[in-house]
């Protein structure tokens, strides 16, 4: 199972060999809304996006790990061998994903503190899907993980404003925010006008 999340391999000190990588990916890749990518070596590591409540993060696992692929191979296992079982663990404010029984693939601090008992994670359309619910509603996260590629500016402002307006239509239900723009320079959806009120 060596070769399973092979692209993303840590140092010895646990640290990511990604200095030279920040040189010239400072910024996370993609559309300003929508998912955004965290890249390592030139192979996608994952993506992520984000609302008023929360933080989506969206793995490629191998196939082995994917339920309807089991069955296949199942058959080319050796006697007493095992299929392998994915490891996720959601922290207050750390993530990690692997292979139990491996060092695992992300074993990161997140831009952001979440709440456990609301954070899950799936298997859906053959992609590992992590929801981690935002402990501090309308934050703008800036990257998922700390130390990964930061929102460019123009994605950090879109972002900011489409949480904004999430927050806007949340607060009155009675109106109609999907056309709204934004002009000027973006508030933190968080502490606008007044702040947030609620959890």
């Amino acid at each position: 199972m060596e070769i399973i999340f092979k692209y993303y391999q840590k140092q010895s000190d646990g640290r990511c060999s990604r200095r030279s990588e920040e040189k010239s990916h400072r910024y996370s890749h993609t559309k300003p809304i929508g998912r955004q990518q965290f890249m390592h070596n030139g192979h996608l590591v994952y993506e992520w996006d984000q609302t008023l409540d929360e933080v989506n993060v969206y793995i490629k696992p191998p196939k082995i790990l994917i339920k309807k692929y089991q069955d296949e191979y199942k058959k080319q296992l050796k006697p007493g061998e095992k299929l392998p079982q994915l490891e996720v663990k959601i922290g207050t404010n750390h993530l990690s994903v692997g292979i139990k029984g491996n060092p695992p693939f992300l074993n990161e601090e997140l831009g952001g503190k979440v709440n456990t008992s609301e954070s899950v994670w799936m298997i859906e359309d053959e992609e590992l899907h992590i929801l981690l619910c935002k402990m501090y509603k309308a934050e703008t996260w800036t990257s998922a993980c700390k130390g990964h590629q930061k929102l460019d500016p123009l994605a950090e402002s879109e972002m900011k404003k489409k949480i904004l307006l999430e927050r806007f239509q949340e607060e009155n239900p009675g109106f109609d925010f999907s056309g709204a723009e934004v002009n000027g320079m973006v508030p933190d959806p968080r502490n606008f006008m007044g702040g947030v009120k609620y959890a």
